[in-house]
């Protein structure tokens, strides 16, 4: 999953990027609200962390910004100021969370974890392809009865196939959602990880989930009797 923080004060930033990435988020940054408001719009994000206190642009403008975009991903805002006017106001604004600094680290990592499970949209705890299930609250995968281990970054991956069943997926959108903005391109560590999953999840089992797309991608077939269509030829 994939976090995009918006604070300038760098030693902060910093320090919650090196949280994050220590929990597998992949993190990218910005130091002003200007540049916060470009690479969010550019880029897909599953959460932003926001500072209100910004230079080129306050928190508050890049917060009306991202929601007129038409961005929904959970937008936690992170500020000195504390009194119940100002939490009134991120959230009638579009905030969807907010924490008064300073924070510990783990209430910051409980309320991402909180924000991340609710997504932009649905509030469902489980994600139910086929006969493979995950679970958003507890991090458990099964296919069928048998439970799967996965890395961290496996699990982050396999969330971004399971919520977008039946869709081919290039290298470049997994790039942007499960990696960060630094991600090496040219690299073959996405088909590397791809690997990783097929073995934990289709090895042994009568069909496969996960199909290559010819010049094309990746897609998660839910669908047993689907077709990739136009776009490429399975593998």
């Amino acid at each position: 999953m994939r976090i995009l923080i918006v604070e300038d004060e760098k030693k902060v930033s910093n320090f919650i990027r090196q949280a994050l990435e220590e929990e597998q988020y992949a993190v990218d940054q910005a130091f002003n609200g200007e540049d916060g408001v470009d690479l969010a719009e550019v880029y897909e994000y599953d959460l932003v962390i926001l500072d209100l206190m910004l230079p080129k642009k306050g928190g508050l403008v890049v917060l009306h910004e991202l929601r007129g975009m038409g961005k929904k991903m959970p937008i936690l805002v992170l500020t000195a100021r504390d009194a119940v006017q100002d939490k009134v106001t991120v959230l009638d604004a579009g905030g969807d969370d907010y924490l008064t600094k300073p924070f510990s680290i783990e209430e910051f990592l409980a309320r991402v974890r909180a924000l991340m499970r609710r997504g932009p949209v649905e509030k469902t705890q489980v994600l139910k392809i086929a006969d493979l299930t995950l679970d958003l609250i507890k991090r458990e995968v099964f296919r069928g009865a048998k439970r799967i281990d996965l890395t961290n970054k496996e699990y982050a991956l396999l969330e971004y196939f399971m919520r977008n069943p039946n869709r081919v997926l290039t290298r470049s959108m997994i790039t942007e959602h499960v990696w960060n903005i630094d991600f090496d391109t040219e690299t073959n560590v996405i088909d590397v990880y791809i690997t990783y999953l097929r073995n934990k999840i289709d090895k042994g089992e009568p069909h496969r989930l996960i199909q290559t797309i010819r010049g094309v991608g990746y897609m998660l077939q839910g669908d047993y009797n689907a077709h990739p269509g136009k776009t490429g030829h399975m593998v």
